[in-house]
Protein backbone atom coordinates (compact mmCIF):
# COMPACT_ATOMS: atom_id res chain seq x y z
CA UNK A 1 0.00 0.00 0.00
CA UNK A 2 1.36 3.42 -0.97
CA UNK A 3 2.29 5.91 1.71
CA UNK A 4 0.07 8.95 2.24
CA UNK A 5 1.94 12.19 1.66
CA UNK A 6 0.32 15.40 2.89
CA UNK A 7 1.12 18.81 1.47
CA UNK A 8 -0.63 22.02 2.45
CA UNK A 9 -0.78 25.59 1.24
CA UNK A 10 -2.89 28.36 -0.15
CA UNK A 11 -2.33 27.41 -3.81
CA UNK A 12 -3.36 30.90 -4.90
CA UNK A 13 -2.57 31.48 -8.57
CA UNK A 14 -1.32 28.02 -9.49
CA UNK A 15 2.22 28.01 -10.94
CA UNK A 16 4.98 25.50 -11.85
CA UNK A 17 6.42 25.57 -8.31
CA UNK A 18 3.14 24.12 -7.02
CA UNK A 19 3.26 21.38 -9.65
CA UNK A 20 6.89 20.68 -8.73
CA UNK A 21 5.88 20.20 -5.08
CA UNK A 22 3.03 17.87 -6.06
CA UNK A 23 5.31 15.86 -8.35
CA UNK A 24 7.95 15.53 -5.63
CA UNK A 25 5.28 14.42 -3.13
CA UNK A 26 3.99 11.87 -5.67
CA UNK A 27 7.45 10.27 -5.76
CA UNK A 28 6.96 9.45 -2.06
CA UNK A 29 3.38 8.12 -2.26
CA UNK A 30 -0.26 9.15 -2.75
CA UNK A 31 -0.69 12.93 -2.56
CA UNK A 32 -3.21 14.48 -0.17
CA UNK A 33 -3.59 18.25 -0.18
CA UNK A 34 -4.96 20.64 2.41
CA UNK A 35 -5.93 23.99 0.92
CA UNK A 36 -5.93 26.95 3.30
CA UNK A 37 -9.26 28.66 3.88
CA UNK A 38 -9.60 32.27 2.76
CA UNK A 39 -9.98 33.30 6.41
CA UNK A 40 -6.94 31.41 7.69
CA UNK A 41 -4.79 32.67 4.83
CA UNK A 42 -5.73 36.23 5.72
CA UNK A 43 -5.05 35.65 9.44
CA UNK A 44 -1.72 33.95 8.72
CA UNK A 45 -0.32 36.36 6.12
CA UNK A 46 -2.42 39.50 6.55
CA UNK A 47 -3.61 39.27 2.94
CA UNK A 48 -6.61 37.42 1.55
CA UNK A 49 -5.98 35.13 -1.43
CA UNK A 50 -6.88 36.40 -4.90
CA UNK A 51 -8.67 33.16 -5.86
CA UNK A 52 -11.55 32.07 -3.56
CA UNK A 53 -11.15 28.80 -1.63
CA UNK A 54 -13.81 26.81 -3.54
CA UNK A 55 -12.16 27.68 -6.86
CA UNK A 56 -8.71 26.73 -5.48
CA UNK A 57 -10.15 23.42 -4.23
CA UNK A 58 -11.61 22.59 -7.64
CA UNK A 59 -8.37 23.44 -9.37
CA UNK A 60 -6.27 21.26 -7.05
CA UNK A 61 -8.72 18.35 -7.39
CA UNK A 62 -8.24 18.43 -11.16
CA UNK A 63 -4.51 17.67 -10.97
CA UNK A 64 -3.74 14.10 -12.04
CA UNK A 65 -1.30 13.10 -9.31
CA UNK A 66 -3.53 14.29 -6.46
CA UNK A 67 -5.49 11.60 -4.63
CA UNK A 68 -7.59 13.83 -2.35
CA UNK A 69 -8.01 17.52 -1.53
CA UNK A 70 -9.55 18.96 1.63
CA UNK A 71 -10.22 22.49 2.74
CA UNK A 72 -8.34 23.45 5.89
CA UNK A 73 -10.25 23.97 9.08
CA UNK A 74 -11.89 27.29 9.89
CA UNK A 75 -10.90 26.97 13.57
CA UNK A 76 -7.22 26.93 12.60
CA UNK A 77 -6.58 23.54 14.26
CA UNK A 78 -4.52 22.14 11.40
CA UNK A 79 -3.61 19.04 13.37
CA UNK A 80 -7.25 17.88 13.32
CA UNK A 81 -7.10 17.83 9.53
CA UNK A 82 -3.78 15.96 9.70
CA UNK A 83 -5.42 13.46 12.05
CA UNK A 84 -8.35 12.98 9.62
CA UNK A 85 -6.02 12.28 6.69
CA UNK A 86 -3.58 10.18 8.77
CA UNK A 87 -0.56 10.70 6.52
CA UNK A 88 2.71 8.83 6.75
CA UNK A 89 4.67 11.89 5.60
CA UNK A 90 4.07 15.63 5.71
CA UNK A 91 6.11 17.33 3.00
CA UNK A 92 6.77 21.02 3.52
CA UNK A 93 7.70 23.18 0.57
CA UNK A 94 11.19 24.65 0.60
CA UNK A 95 9.85 28.17 1.14
CA UNK A 96 7.02 27.43 3.57
CA UNK A 97 7.47 29.28 6.83
CA UNK A 98 6.55 26.35 9.08
CA UNK A 99 9.23 24.96 11.34
CA UNK A 100 9.59 21.23 10.67
CA UNK A 101 10.87 20.77 14.23
CA UNK A 102 7.91 22.58 15.84
CA UNK A 103 5.49 20.62 13.66
CA UNK A 104 7.14 17.31 14.61
CA UNK A 105 6.90 18.27 18.32
CA UNK A 106 3.23 19.26 17.98
CA UNK A 107 2.48 15.96 16.23
CA UNK A 108 4.21 14.02 19.04
CA UNK A 109 2.16 15.87 21.67
CA UNK A 110 -1.04 14.89 19.84
CA UNK A 111 -0.01 11.22 19.60
CA UNK A 112 0.99 11.42 15.94
CA UNK A 113 4.75 11.24 16.37
CA UNK A 114 4.93 8.42 13.84
CA UNK A 115 4.29 10.93 11.02
CA UNK A 116 7.53 11.88 9.30
CA UNK A 117 7.98 15.59 8.59
CA UNK A 118 10.22 16.42 5.64
CA UNK A 119 11.13 19.64 3.92
CA UNK A 120 11.62 19.76 0.17
CA UNK A 121 15.23 20.86 -0.25
CA UNK A 122 15.06 22.18 -3.80
CA UNK A 123 13.46 25.56 -4.39
CA UNK A 124 11.84 25.62 -7.81
CA UNK A 125 12.85 28.76 -9.69
CA UNK A 126 13.22 27.56 -13.25
CA UNK A 127 11.04 30.42 -14.54
CA UNK A 128 11.06 34.11 -13.73
CA UNK A 129 7.49 33.96 -12.38
CA UNK A 130 8.01 31.01 -10.01
CA UNK A 131 5.77 32.18 -7.15
CA UNK A 132 2.28 33.59 -6.68
CA UNK A 133 3.72 36.78 -5.19
CA UNK A 134 5.96 37.33 -8.25
CA UNK A 135 2.99 36.79 -10.57
CA UNK A 136 0.88 39.28 -8.56
CA UNK A 137 3.72 41.80 -8.60
CA UNK A 138 4.03 41.57 -12.39
CA UNK A 139 0.26 42.02 -12.82
CA UNK A 140 0.41 45.17 -10.67
CA UNK A 141 3.38 46.51 -12.65
CA UNK A 142 1.64 45.88 -15.98
CA UNK A 143 -1.55 47.55 -14.79
CA UNK A 144 0.40 50.70 -13.84
CA UNK A 145 1.53 51.18 -17.46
Amino acid sequence: MAKKVLIAGTFDILHPGHIFLINEAAKLGDVYIVVATDKNREIYSGVAPIVPEQQRLELMRSIKKVKEVKLGRHDNDTLKTVEEIAPDIILLGSNQRFSAEKLQTALRLKGMGHIEVRRLEKYYDKYKLHSSSLIKKKIIEQNKK
